[in-house]
C-alpha cells in the first residue's frame, strides 16, 4: 500500500480503491498489562506468550522493575519470575506510567496492598485524567494516598494555550502509602470503569475477607477472568462481583489474544471501501468487549466469526468481513462501555451510513487521552462530515462524501489511527499531524495496514 507517506510527526494520506487479504493484529493491550501484574505478585515464574510490545505496556514492565520484579523478553513473549503478593519492594524513584492510564489505576491497586510509600506520575496527558473515582474505594481500604489538583495547561497548536489550573478532581501524580492487610469493602461504581474495578479487585487480593463491587452497567471483564484462570476465588452474579482476598497466586504460562479494537481500525476499512473482503486471525472476541461488533451487525455490517475457541480464559475467533451497506443507528448509555475505545471509529462509520445516528451517555470519552467528542467530531468535520456535539454524545448526519484536508490528532492515538482510516475512504489527500502517538498501542499500525492488497 504505497498511499501513506510518513514526514516527521505528520503522515499523508490518499485515497484508495478497495483492501483485501489476510492479517494478524498486535496482542490484546487490556490483557497484556493484567497479565504482567497479576504474574508479577505470583510466585514463580511464568511465561506471557504474544504480548503486546507498546509503549503503554512497556510502561508497566518498568514500574514493575523499580518494584523489584524481574522481568525479561524473549522474542514475541514475557518471563516475569513473579516474587509473590508480598514480594514487591520500595522502589528508589517516581515511578512512571507515561500516557497509559490502565498502569496507573491498576497497579494504583497492587500498591495500596503494599506497606511502603510509593510515588507514580506520567506524561502532562495522563496528568489531566481524573483519579477521584480510584483514590475514593482505595482510601476506604486503608491506603493513604495524595494528589494533584493542578493540572497541565493544554496546547492545541503553536500560539495557541488553553489553561486549566485548578480542578475539583485528583489528579496524577500520586503518592501512596500502602498498608497490609487492606480492609475489605463492598463498594457501589458510580460509573461503569472496567479500570476502577480492577484496581478494587487487586487491592481485594490484599484484603483479609470479602471484596464486593456494583456496577451501574456491565464493563469488559479481563480482570475477573484472569483472576480465576489465576485460582482465585471469584464470583459474578449480574453487576455484582465477589472477590475473596490473602490468596496466593500460582505462576501459570499465559498467552494473549489479538487486540479486538486494533482490528477494529482494518475491519471499518474492509466495510467502507467497495469491493473489499479481509480475514483477521486470532482476534479476542469476550463479549464485553465486542459491543461494537453487534452494532455494525445492527448497521448491516457483513461480518462473520470462525474457529471459535480459548485462550488462557478468553473466548477468540476469526473475523471475516467484506464491504456492506450500512444504516443508522443510535447509542445509548447502556452499550457505551462494551465499545469505549470503539466510538471514534463509530462516528466514522456513521458518517458513511443511511440516515442520522445519534451517541448518548458517553461523556466519560470526555476524560481519555484526549476529549474524544471534541477531537474527534471537530476534525471529521474538517473532511466534510455533518456532526453536531453535545454534553454526553453526538448527533452524525449520513451519508456524506470526505474530502481530503489537513487534520490533527491531538496526540490522541485511537483519534490519530481513526483519522488514518478515515483519509484512506475520503477524496484527495489528507494529512494526519501527530501520528507518533499511535505507537502507544499499537506500533504495527502502519506495517499490517501496508499487508493489505488493494
Amino acid at each position: 500500500m504505497n498511499k501513506i507517506v510518513i514526514e516527521k510527526n505528520s503522515s499523508k494520506i490518499f485515497p484508495i480503491d478497495k483492501v483485501e487479504g489476510e492479517i494478524t493484529v498486535c496482542a490484546d493491550k487490556s490483557i497484556t498489562h493484567r497479565a504482567i501484574m497479576l504474574t508479577a505478585i505470583t510466585k514463580g515464574t511464568s511465561k506471557i506468550k504474544n504480548y503486546l510490545s507498546a509503549d503503554d505496556c512497556s510502561r508497566t514492565i518498568s514500574c514493575l522493575r523499580e518494584l523489584g520484579v524481574q522481568i525479561r523478553e524473549d522474542k514475541k513473549d514475557l518471563i516475569v519470575c513473579g516474587n509473590g503478593r508480598e514480594g514487591l519492594s520500595q522502589p528508589k524513584k517516581i515511578l512512571d506510567a507515561g500516557n497509559s492510564g490502565t498502569t496507573i489505576r491498576l497497579l494504583s491497586g497492587i500498591l495500596s496492598g503494599c506497606p511502603f510509600l510509593t510515588e507514580i506520575t506520567g506524561d502532562d496527558s495522563l496528568k489531566r485524567r481524573p483519579m477521584h473515582r480510584i483514590i475514593e474505594p482505595l482510601t476506604m481500604m486503608g491506603a493513604e494516598i495524595s494528589s494533584s489538583r493542578i493540572i497541565p495547561p493544554i496546547s492545541m497548536s503553536p500560539g495557541e494555550t488553553i489553561t486549566q489550573v485548578l480542578y475539583p478532581d485528583k489528579y496524577p501524580p500520586l503518592k501512596i502509602k500502602g498498608r497490609y492487610p487492606l480492609k475489605p469493602i463492598s463498594y457501589n461504581l458510580p460509573i461503569a470503569s472496567a479500570q476502577v474495578k480492577s484496581a478494587i479487585l487487586l487491592a481485594g487480593l490484599f484484603a483479609d475477607g470479602e471484596t464486593t463491587i456494583f456496577e451501574p452497567l456491565p464493563s469488559r471483564d479481563h480482570t475477573e477472568r484472569m483472576l480465576i484462570f489465576f485460582g482465585v476465588s471469584l464470583k459474578k452474579e449480574g453487576n455484582q462481583v465477589v472477590l475473596s482476598g490473602t490468596v496466593n497466586l500460582e505462576a501459570r504460562d499465559l498467552e494473549i489474544a489479538g487486540d479486538f479494537s486494533a482490528a477494529s481500525f482494518f475491519l471499518v476499512l474492509a466495510l467502507l471501501l467497495p469491493n473489499s473482503r479481509i480475514k483477521i486471525n486470532n482476534v479476542g472476541i469476550n463479549p464485553t468487549r465486542i459491543g461494537f461488533l453487534e452494532v455494525v451487525r445492527k448497521m448491516g455490517g457483513k461480518i462473520i466469526l470462525l474457529n471459535q475457541r480459548e485462550i488462557s480464559g478468553e473466548p477468540v475467533a476469526d473475523i471475516l468481513v467484506e464491504t456492506s451497506k450500512l444504516r443508522n443507528v443510535s447509542l445509548k448509555k447502556e452499550e457505551i462501555p462494551m465499545m469505549i475505545d470503539e466510538i471514534p471509529l463509530f462516528t466514522l462509520l456513521a458518517t458513511q451510513a443511511e440516515g442520522v445516528s445519534e451517541i448518548s451517555g458517553a461523556e466519560e470519552l470526555r476524560h481519555k487521552e484526549s476529549d474524544r467528542i471534541e477531537t474527534i467530531s471537530s476534525q471529521l468535520n474538517l473532511l466534510g462530515a455533518k456532526i453536531k456535539t453535545k454534553p454526553d454524545g453526538m448527533i452524525i448526519e449520513g451519508p456524506t462524501k470526505l474530502k481530503g484536508a489537513r487534520v490533527k490528532s491531538f496526540a490522541d492515538h485511537r483519534i490519530a489511527m481513526t483519522l488514518v482510516i478515515a483519509g484512506l475512504i475520503a477524496q484527495g489527500e489528507t494529512t494526519v499531524g501527530s501520528v507518533d502517538c499511535i505507537k502507544i498501542s499499537f506500533p504495527d499500525f502502519w506495517k499490517i495496514l501496508n499487508e493489505l492488497k488493494q
